[in-house]
């Protein structure tokens, strides 16, 4: 008997789950109130980091906090009028910064995230569309060893699990990227990262991809989840029910409130991220650079130039500040000083959902046999949408998954 599921939300993380369902034989409706991959699956930095295996909380990540609320031009920003709301949050988030935790929420994006690119390949290439993949590598940037340093633990975690990369410093560097800023000084080169020149097109050619295997796109939003006999059984939505054996929800950062009537807490938090577009900036780039002091990529993409960056704590209402945009153009001139920003777009603002701990909820909610969620992937939302897809797809229709979901269960936050 064929499977219905429903997906509620159509980025890119849900349109990689419909191509999967529907490539293994299921029956998918995805519901979202938007235009499919139009929130951070758009606006995202186009980065594919499989190597990404380090946790934003790092030991010692207390001592950043009061930078976040005290500099107003930091790549990572509370605004102090937010703090008392994300407070709980920040105290989880450094609870996990604790060594051993690292390591185990390390071995989890491993499992997960470990061979996305292989992923996204074998999906474009089904579409016939792997002129979005870009595999040469991403080009970190540091102004100094001290600021190298700091990452020490990151780079650790890469080397154990396999994840090569090569330091350039002074002339090499300048020689593998012309015209970078002689303040940085230092570089590594992560070969075995990669890009999509243009993540919306990448979401949405997963979704003509899973239309073409029989999914449907239904406009709509879902307001909550139907039970009945202990487990779920569909979903309301502003136009009525809808019936389904599997619901998944994949709605960024409206899961968790679809969760909160069914007994479950989850602390999710938007860490809004800004980019603009440059059409014409005068440099050529191969692939994503990275200031690492100022959490701002440099990706080169169809449409000319984005720069996507900072971290910033604000909800889901509170106004776009248009400072954070314009501090982005000031990192592209402090990175690269004959780039060219005249011609800049129109900046854009939108929403990663992040959990405290760097790990999304991916799997079965216990309680509710029929629910199953992923969401909360952070900065990484397009790297794991394509495995999370593939992963969630084997859980709900079988053969099992050969990865442990247990670290990714919403119920570790009880």
């Amino acid at each position: 008997m064929t499977q219905h599921i429903i997906i509620a939300g159509a980025g890119v993380v849900g349109l990689a789950l419909a191509w999967q369902l529907a490539r293994a034989g299921g029956r998918v409706t995805i519901i979202d109130p938007e235009d499919p991959a139009s929130g951070a699956s758009y606006g995202n930095a186009g980065a594919l980091s499989q190597g990404s295996v380090a946790p934003l909380a790092m030991p010692g990540v207390l001592k950043q906090v009061p930078g976040m609320l005290t500099d107003p031009r930091g790549a990572l920003r509370i605004p102090p009028t937010v703090l008392p709301r994300v407070l709980p949050w920040l105290w989880r988030f450094v609870a996990s910064a604790k060594p051993a935790r690292v390591l185990e929420i390390a071995e989890a994006l491993q499992a997960l995230q470990g061979n996305a690119i292989d992923h996204h390949r074998m999906m474009l290439a089904e579409e016939g569309a792997l002129d979005l993949l870009r595999e040469n590598g991403q080009l970190q940037l540091y102004r100094d060893e001290a600021g190298f340093a700091k990452d020490a633990g990151s780079f650790s975690l890469r080397r154990r699990f396999g994840h090569r990369f090569e330091i350039l410093r002074g002339a090499a560097l300048a020689e593998f990227q012309p015209g970078i800023a002689p303040e940085y000084t230092l570089g590594v080169l992560l070969p075995d990262q990669g890009s999509s020149t243009n993540p919306q097109r990448h979401a949405l050619t997963f979704l003509r991809g899973a239309q073409r295997m029989g999914a449907t796109l239904q406009r709509g939003r879902v307001q909550s989840i139907i039970t009945e006999g202990g487990r779920a059984t569909g979903v309301m939505t502003d136009a009525g029910p809808l019936a389904a054996d599997h619901v998944v929800l994949a709605a960024g950062m409206w899961s968790a409130a679809l969760l909160r009537p069914l007994g479950l807490s989850i602390p999710l938090e938007s860490q809004r991220g800004y980019h603009v577009m440059i059409p014409d900036a005068g440099i050529t780039l191969e692939r994503p650079v990275v200031a690492s002091d100022r959490k701002a990529f440099l990706s080169p993409m169809e449409g000319g130039l984005r720069v996507p960056g900072t971290v910033e704590f604000g909800g889901l209402k509170r106004p776009p500040d248009p400072r954070r945009a314009q501090y982005l153009l000031e990192d592209v001139k402090r990175v690269f000083p004959a780039a060219r920003t005249d011609s800049a777009e129109p900046f854009w603002m939108g929403h990663r959902p992040c959990l405290p701990d760097s790990l999304p909820v991916v799997g079965p909610v216990a309680r509710w046999p029929g629910l199953w969620c992923a969401f909360g992937h952070g900065h990484l939302g397009l790297t794991s949408s394509a495995p999370t897809g593939a992963v969630l797809a084997r859980a709900i229709l079988g053969p099992a998954p050969n990865i442990n979901l247990a670290p990714f269960a919403p119920e570790r936050f009880a």
